[in-house]
């Protein structure tokens, strides 16, 4: 791989070579601009993230083939009066015959509030008459643009006709509030990224083109795989606007990452090196090999998720899969040519020239390098020791599985639903539906029964019989509990219940199956699913990463410590993380797919800076011993190292700006694990490592040259 790398990198490094790169590089961008469509035209704002053989789908498939396919989108319309006095119904039977009669596109089906009688009619309305519900259903062939129209003349249509407030909550509410965000949400997660990238690269480096060149690269990159994932959407691929927000970060971190790295060594080449074509192969060769494998890491590390049971976690592997392709041709390519092109200037004003010194011994890190190699024990214990107190904070971790809790107080649909809980109880906002498929026709006591076996089960509240098939072999009940459908408890109570079924039904003296379908049921499978592709996805990422930097560094120990280290820093990141948000944000619960996501990107990010580090102190090791490589590997690796990492937490803390709090506490925890990487596992604890457990040979003298 060195060797078609080197072959790569020095035909790039020649005048004729730029040029041809840089053509080829914008000759396939604009090609891609014209002929192929963007991603942006395939987003989705939410996908189904259960496999095909989670039970509550099983359930629902099972649902729709005995009593018919419910396969509508619903919503669900909440009214209350402008004055704060009481509904009145004969205003609701207005509303609900003026929808009739106007034909609203794709409403299927909708209460008729004014044929009900008075008893079925209160069923609608709160105990004090403050607050109503109607529930309708959309076609399900209607986008959500389409339902968004119809929702607007809805809203119109109750503003004429009353004096009530309309809030609309329910899938199709969500999902037409969820569009709008993200509609707004995808040119500020752009600008804030630019922006703050922009700003901390002339800040660091006090260079106009510095800060130019990698945006430039970035953009092109950025470009190139948004009409490549276009391409990949036209064939079918599914495409969620969270993977492809998130995708957009990694991007532009990616990219910047490795063009600090390669500008860095660049940079020292061009004071050997009066031709700035000698001056970047030279830097490549160094470069090219940590810079490619770190994004071949990267790599490998999305591919694995095609092995998850939930599809959000599959939908990474082939969008980060193929950003990362990219990513690592443009490392190799067009980043060096870029730099190559520029040459020189690149740095202006402060110019390197031949001669001028390499290493300067006062440099922060030069200092820190020589602290940890002077006293390594002491410098592993106290990191050791914060990442130990830190990660502690873990098991005071709560998780959140209520969606609508995740998005903005504002939001239209989650402040109706909000106005449900509080007028409403509870469980009643998303009953579970419970089917059983029995062997033998089902009499009347024998289906009383089974009702008060379910009543009798835990936190259950209510239970009645929904529907019967002809044959009277399947029964369908609906069911509620006394908390929220989406609380621990409610979903730990369901989850007992659908273990016990075989016993349920053994004491009503039945014989069939159970199953369970709902809100309540889906967020069980999704938690246990979840919990099953953490376990998977840290065990496959560990050993495919360990396995791939035996390759790098033909070691056993070196991967060891640079794993090792990664993995205590991911705990750390996640205690500390939880702790100050909770702390500044008063955010105390989160989604359970955080800490999978930040895994995936605190150990793929994280094992660049240890790559970095330990390819230069392998290639010094070649002529130094071994405190003397650490630290000539640590001044050298150290500024570039972080200063990229303070950008790459900056970025991802960009993430704060999303109008959904699971990417709001994902960005803080990982740009907290970042810069535990940064300066304390790579600057301190990793060269502490080193030097305790790696030896000289015997016969090798320690040099006091740079030290001195």
């Amino acid at each position: 791989m060195k060797k078609v790398l080197s072959a790569i990198t020095d035909r790039v490094a020649t005048k004729k070579g730029t040029a041809v790169t840089l053509s080829i590089w914008i000759l396939a961008v604009v090609l891609l601009s014209i002929f192929a469509p963007s991603v942006r035209d395939y987003q989705m704002s939410s996908i189904e993230t259960l496999p095909e053989d989670a039970q509550s789908l099983l359930a629902r498939e099972k649902i729709e083939t005995y009593f018919g396919n419910s396969d509508l989108i619903p919503a669900i319309l909440v009214f209350q009066h402008n004055e704060g006095d009481e509904v009145d119904p004969a205003q609701l039977g207005e509303i609900t015959a003026q929808m009739e009669e106007n034909d609203i596109h794709g409403v299927e089906e909708v209460i008729p509030f004014e044929k009900l009688p008075p008893q079925a009619a209160e069923s609608f309305l709160s105990e004090d008459g403050s607050t109503a519900f109607i529930p309708l259903n959309f076609s399900n062939l209607l986008d959500t643009p389409d339902i968004k129209e119809s929702l607007h003349e809805i809203h119109a249509l109750v503003e004429e006709n009353s004096d009530l407030t309309l809030h609309v909550t329910g899938p199709a509410g969500i999902a037409t509030d969820t569009s709008e965000l993200f509609s707004r949400a995808d040119l500020v997660l752009i600008m804030a990224t630019v922006g703050i990238i922009l700003v901390l690269l002339v800040v660091i480096y006090r260079s106009p083109l510095l800060a130019f060149i990698p945006l430039l690269a970035a953009g092109i990159v950025l470009q190139a795989v948004m009409q490549i994932l276009g391409i990949l959407g036209d064939s079918g691929l599914v495409m969620s606007t969270q993977s492809v927000s998130i995708m957009t970060i990694l991007l532009f971190a990616a990219v910047i990452d490795y063009s600090l790295f390669i500008f860095s060594r660049f940079r020292e080449e061009l004071k050997s090196h009066d031709d700035k074509y000698a001056a970047m192969k030279a830097a490549m060769r160094g470069m090219g090999l940590p810079v490619f494998y770190s994004g071949a890491t990267i790599f490998a590390a999305m591919i694995i998720l095609i092995f998850a049971s939930l599809e959000d976690y599959r939908n990474f592997a082939p969008i980060f899969g193929t950003t990362f392709i990219v990513i690592m041709l443009a490392s190799v390519t067009l980043v060096p040519a870029l730099f190559t092109l520029f040459g020189r200037k690149s740095f202006w004003p402060v110019i390197p020239r031949v001669g001028d010194k390499h290493i300067k011994n006062n440099s922060a890190w030069s200092k820190i390098g020589r602290a940890v190699t002077k006293r390594p024990a002491a410098a592993v214990t106290i990191i050791i020791l914060f990442i130990f107190i830190t990660a502690s904070n873990i098991f005071n971790m709560e998780y959140e599985f209520d969606m609508l809790k995740s998005f903005p107080d504002d939001m239209q649909s989650r402040v109706g639903y909000e106005i449900l809980e509080e007028n409403f109880a509870a469980g009643d906002l998303a009953p579970t539906t419970v089917l059983f498929e029995a062997s033998d026709a089902v009499g009347e006591a024998e289906q009383s029964e089974l009702l008060n076996t379910l009543l009798d089960q835990p936190l259950v509240n209510q239970v009645r019989v929904d529907g019967v098939t002809d044959d009277n072999k399947v029964i369908s009940y609906s069911m509620t509990f006394d908390e929220n459908p989406n609380a621990q408890e409610t979903m730990d109570a369901l989850e007992t219940i659908r273990d016990d079924s075989d016993e349920i039904l053994s004491s009503s003296k039945l014989e069939g199956e159970l199953y369970f379908a709902g809100d309540t049921a889906s967020s069980v499978d999704d938690r246990s699913l979840n919990n099953r592709d953490l376990i998977l996805i840290v065990s496959l990422e560990t050993i495919l990463i360990f396995v791939m930097l035996i390759f790098l560094t033909k070691s056993i120990r070196m991967p060891v410590y640079m794993m090792g280290t990664i993995l205590l820093s991911f705990f750390a990141a996640l205690g500390l993380g939880t702790f100050l948000i909770d702390l500044f944000f008063a955010i105390d619960t989160m989604s359970n797919r955080v800490p999978v996501y930040a895994f995936i990107f605190l150990v793929a990010l994280g094992i660049d800076y240890n790559i970095m580090l330990v390819s230069r102190f392998l290639e010094e090791r070649k002529q130094h011993p071994v405190k003397e490589a650490v630290e000539i590997a640590v001044a050298n690796t150290g500024g570039v190292i972080s200063s990229a990492g303070l950008i790459l937490a900056a970025t991802f803390a960009v993430l704060m700006t999303q109008p959904i709090q699971l990417l709001f506490v994902f960005g803080f925890i990982v740009a907290v694990g970042i810069l535990i990487d940064t300066f304390l596992v790579r600057g301190v604890l990793l060269p502490g490592l080193i030097m305790l457990f790696e030896k000289d040979k015997k016969g090798e003298k320690q040099s006091d040259r740079f030290s001195s």
